[in-house]
Order: C-alpha cells, then sequence, then structure tokens
C-alpha cells in the first residue's frame, strides 16, 4: 500500500508540473502576442501623426501670401481672405479678401439699441444710433427721389452715388441704416491690398449684422470697377449690413456675386486710396479705419 500511494502522489507530482508548464507556456505567448500588436499600434500611431504634421510631400504647398479672386467670400468678409469682400463683404470663409459675411444675428447690444418695431427713420435720422432690428426695413425711398451718401472717416470724405433704379432694395436698405446711425463710429474691419475696403460691422468682428437679411440684387457679370459699392455676403440672399468699397484690380474681377448699389463719385484718388493704404494681404488694417458717420443727401 505505501508503494501505491507514493506512486500516485509522484504522478499526481508530475501531472500538475505538466499544467504548470502549460500555464506558463499559455502566459509567455501572450505576452509575446500584447507585445507584437503594442509594437504595430505604436508603428501605425506614429505613421498617422507623422502624416498628418508633414502632410503629403506630393502636395503643392497652399500660399498664404497671394489673394487671387478664387479665394474671395463675402461676409466676415468680401474680399479675399477666411467657406468671412465679401465675413458680408466680398470674399468669405474667408473671400480670402472679400470676406464673407458670416451672418450672426443675435443682438449684443443693449436693449435700448434694439428696435422692436421698424418703421422709416426721418429723413434726418434718429437722435440716438440703433444697431440691431428685428425685421428688414419698409420700403423707405421716395421713388422720385435721387439719393447719395456722405462718407465721413478718420482719414477724411468721399460720396457714393447711391443707384436705386439698379438695387432698390440694397439702397433702400443702406439708407435705412444710415439714417438710423447704424454705421456712425463703425470700423472698416477688412482692407485687402489690390481688392477691397469692407466695412459695416458694428462690432469688427466680420459677424456682425443688423439682426436680419435680404435678398440679392446682382449686377451684369464685367459691372464691378475701381470705386463700386457692393455689399458682403456669406452665401445668396444672406445681406445685412456689411459693404466693401472696390479699390484694385481683384475686386474689378469679382464674379457677379455681390450686390451691387452705388459709386464713388468723390474722394475716390484721396480719402478712398488713404483707406486702401492701410491694407495688408490678410485684411488686418495696418491701423485703425473709422467711418465717424454716414449722412444720407435725398434730391
Amino acid at each position: 500500500m505505501g508503494t501505491e500511494k507514493r506512486e500516485r502522489q509522484k504522478a499526481n507530482r508530475a501531472l500538475r508540473q505538466q499544467e504548470i508548464q502549460k500555464a506558463e507556456s499559455r502566459r509567455r505567448s501572450f505576452r509575446i502576442a500584447a507585445i507584437v500588436v503594442g509594437g504595430l499600434v505604436a508603428v501605425f500611431g506614429l505613421a498617422f501623426i507623422a502624416s498628418v504634421v508633414t502632410g503629403d510631400d506630393d502636395e503643392t504647398p497652399v500660399s498664404t501670401e497671394v489673394v487671387t479672386t478664387e479665394s474671395l467670400v463675402p461676409g466676415d468678409s468680401l474680399a479675399p481672405a477666411a467657406s468671412e469682400p465679401v465675413s458680408s463683404a466680398p470674399v468669405s470663409s474667408d473671400p480670402g479678401a472679400i470676406a464673407p459675411v458670416t451672418s450672426d444675428t443675435a443682438s449684443s447690444e443693449p436693449a435700448s439699441s434694439v428696435a422692436s418695431t421698424v418703421t422709416c427713420p426721418p429723413a434726418e435720422g434718429v437722435t440716438e444710433a440703433v444697431q440691431q432690428f428685428d425685421s428688414a426695413p419698409p420700403n423707405c425711398l421716395d421713388p422720385a427721389a435721387s439719393y447719395q451718401a456722405i462718407v465721413t472717416t478718420n482719414k477724411g470724405e468721399f460720396t457714393i452715388d447711391l443707384d436705386a433704379e439698379a438695387a432698390p432694395l440694397t439702397v433702400n436698405n443702406f439708407v435705412f441704416l444710415a439714417r438710423n446711425l447704424y454705421y456712425d463710429d463703425t470700423p472698416c474691419h477688412r482692407i485687402i491690398t489690390d481688392f477691397v475696403v469692407q466695412c459695416g460691422d458694428p462690432t469688427g468682428t466680420g459677424t456682425g449684422g443688423p439682426g436680419y437679411e435680404f435678398a440679392d440684387e446682382l449686377p451684369a457679370a464685367g459691372a464691378y470697377q475701381l470705386g463700386s459699392i457692393a455689399m458682403a455676403n456669406s452665401g445668396p440672399d444672406t445681406n445685412g449690413s456689411q459693404f466693401f468699397i472696390i479699390t484694385g484690380d481683384q475686386g474689378v474681377a469679382l464674379p457677379p456675386s455681390y450686390s451691387l448699389f452705388g459709386q464713388v463719385t468723390d474722394g475716390l484718388d484721396t480719402t478712398v486710396a488713404d483707406l486702401a493704404a492701410t491694407g495688408s494681404a490678410s485684411g488686418t488694417p495696418t491701423e485703425p479705419v473709422q467711418i465717424q458717420s454716414v449722412r444720407i443727401v435725398q434730391s
């Protein structure tokens, strides 16, 4: 009996030893697999990071120095810019420079400067500026009258002949806002060399607007010229308050995607040239440019 017991114990020890060896073998196999998988993940991870950081060597680098009409977007833009003169300016998500106007109708103004009922302002203008409205304006133009805008800036004064025949909605909107003192003491936030001067956003961010939008009144192809005044936008029928002045050949070459509503008839070679001289390739003015007032002359 003693011998049989010892034999059984010996057999049991041998079996346990085999099980221990099998378990150890499985653990080694698992560790090796984990190391291999981890190595592959690390390799692919590094390859992905490298591709994101360095890009494709075969791709042509994008130039940030040359602005073309293809890069223009209105809105915050109108002028060649950031899919934001025409941010509401020619250029958007950015025309590169006519930055598209990025519509932001939420009012950031105090309640006292928001018109809850939109009516035509008096011809001589209101006494307190209003910069937010709850709807587009009614027709405030006299069909028998002609309209000019006298724009005073910190660089001087220029005159715009407003074309109510070609763009009645746009001229009505501009006259309405000017008579509500909307444009007084507001910056020209985007000025691109040889392209446009974009103004009309009281916030100076390129995203501001009067709280409403209205339809396009687009010109024929080739209608833009130096001194043309057009609306910046962020797409079809998104006009608000931002506008731009064409100051160079790139602006003249814009596609007819921006409502053309006026022409600078006095001050183009002086005041407007001085405004344009503060431009840059990025659109950020090299010094502050401010509209001090816009007064409407009706005759």
